[in-house]
């Protein structure tokens, strides 16, 4: 095990050891390195200003180590809720390590002059950090995408045009293929200051990468925080289970306002992002719950798989899945936060289990040696409590494959993008003959945990397939729910529009006319008929 962290800063290696495992990377970079460039906006995700971009090679697929490519991927993040033992082998670019070394500006900069993209200046430096990532990712510079890459990060001077712009001007100079296996990116015109510093972090993160545990902590103080990051599952599951108090750490996207906002003390952290095989998504014919073979194609997303990981996969098979996905986090927070942090959080106003629920998902659950699996809808049993016993850990979730069965996505939130919903419908039917057959309807926002509305799905079931049945269905959605007012909603708001959403849901299947969320450009559509 070692009990010092490696990795590597604007091209140059940085070792430290002694260090508080709850400390920041934004923390970090300016109190101790000076770095300032990365701003301090709101220390909770939300706004950008300290976006950074971490290099790691794509593990997904082997999650055993580079790929044979060598394919390296750039995601933007929040420094301010990243945890510094989660840089372990990485490699991290500052607004500072963007410089050719003599002074002149990267293209990405370039492009915010030549655009007058810069206000105020404060969350400058964040929009050029986003920029940055998709021009070394060679995707979201396009008309399509730039929206999407730069919505997490805000502006306060309301200055969007113009950064727009300079994202577009960029979509021409960006790369589709970052192969590093040969160092043969001299073939792609780059200029001549990005094409050594890509050859320096690819080689500097082979030099550093090892298979050890770290451990960071500052050991010496009265009360120590400690950050494991553990490099094999073994490791992961039998630690865990020998120290069932300590916290999970997955994407930090919530855990870190723990820190940064609550102020809690959380004696030792055990992160999952650095275990080999958790970043693996992996499909499998058929697996067993309690005594029984569940058969059928599904896909094992694992412990450290994020969201944006997936979303692509997502897109194909359940656009209404993908569309809702990238609403509830910014670029920043997909790029960080995993879909088994996000069930092992529970948190009844999520988004993402109501559609897990909905697509009849299961989660896996590993103590030691021993792994049981349910129900995701089971998962669930109280609010903040889940059926997760001391030392038992989210391991996957397990989703089905085979077609959903006319799913749609409802998520109603003040904002479009980020926001909390208010309500959260996922709903699926199937339909023979035309009669209803069998229905999934799963609410979030609505009770004390992501909840199916069973009475509901039953006045659904052998009814007609026509959108009076689901008119007259949506009459029993109190008798399975009573929201509570907050400053997202009142009760009866929650409850009308839980309705309504049942009524449209019918409506849209029928095609009276609905506005689907899904499609190509957004927002799409369908034929107007008095919904």
């Amino acid at each position: 095990m070692r009990d010092y962290v490696t990795f590597i800063l604007n091209n140059e290696v940085q070792t430290f050891s002694g260090l508080a495992g709850d400390t920041t990377l934004l923390a970090w970079l300016r109190r101790t390195r000076g770095l300032t460039g990365s701003k301090e906006g709101c220390a909770e995700g939300d706004c950008g200003a300290c976006t950074v971009v971490v290099a790691r090679p794509d593990n997904t697929q082997s999650g055993t180590g580079p790929n044979p490519d060598g394919t390296i991927i750039w995601r933007p993040v929040n420094a301010c809720i990243l945890f510094m033992g989660m840089l372990e082998g990485a490699s991290v670019t500052t607004i500072e390590g963007l410089s050719d070394g003599a002074g002149g500006l990267h293209p990405c900069q370039q492009a915010m002059v030549d655009f007058h993209a810069s206000q105020c200046g404060f969350c400058t430096p964040g929009f050029v950090m986003s920029l940055f990532a998709a021009w070394c990712n060679g995707e979201g510079l396009q008309p399509d995408a730039i929206d999407d890459t730069l919505a997490g990060n805000l502006c306060r001077c309301t200055g969007y045009r113009p950064i727009v712009d300079a994202g577009l001007s960029l979509a021409s100079q960006s790369l589709a293929d970052h192969s590093l296996a040969d160092h043969s990116l001299a073939d792609h015109n780059l200029p001549a200051a990005e094409l050594a510093r890509r050859q320096t972090e690819a080689k500097l993160m082979a030099e550093i990468a090892h298979d050890q545990t770290v451990r960071l902590a500052d050991d010496d103080s009265p009360s120590p925080v400690a950050f494991v990051a553990p490099a094999a599952a073994d490791e992961f599951t039998s630690y865990y289970a020998d120290n069932p108090d300590a916290t999970i750490v997955s994407g930090a996207t919530d855990i870190g306002l723990w820190v940064t906002k609550q102020q809690r003390h959380l004696p030792v952290m055990l992160w999952t992002g650095r275990v080999a095989g958790f970043t693996q998504t992996t499909q499998m014919d058929d697996h067993q719950m309690d005594d029984q073979i569940e058969t059928g194609p599904y896909m094992r997303i694992g412990p450290a798989v994020t969201h944006q990981q997936i979303l692509s996969d997502l897109a194909l098979r359940w656009p209404d899945f993908a569309e809702v996905m990238r609403r509830f986090g910014s670029l920043q927070v997909r790029s960080s936060g995993t879909i088994c942090g996000n069930i092992a959080n529970g948190s009844p106003i999520g988004d993402l289990p109501p559609m897990l629920i909905a697509l009849s998902a299961e989660v896996e659950l590993t103590h030691g040696p021993h792994v049981r699996r349910l129900p995701l809808a089971a998962f669930f049993r109280d609010y903040g409590v889940q059926d997760r016993r001391p030392g038992e850990y989210v391991s996957a979730i397990l989703l089905p494959l085979a077609p959903a069965a006319h799913l749609r996505c409802y998520k109603i939130s003040k904002r479009f993008d980020q926001d909390i919903s208010a309500v959260m419908g996922a709903f699926t039917i199937t339909v023979t003959d035309n009669v209803i057959t069998g229905a999934r309807l799963a609410f979030g926002g609505m009770a004390a945990t992501p909840k199916r509305a069973t009475h509901v799905e039953a006045a659904l079931a052998g009814a007609p397939f026509t959108a009076a049945s689901f008119r007259a269905a949506a009459a029993h959605m109190a008798d399975d729910f009573t929201p509570i007012s907050d400053m997202r909603a009142s009760a009866a708001y929650r409850l009308q529009v839980a309705r309504n959403l049942v009524v449209k849901y019918g409506l849209d299947l029928n095609g009276a006319g609905a506005v689907r969320l899904a499609g190509q450009s957004g927002l799409a559509l369908v034929a107007d008929g008095g919904g």
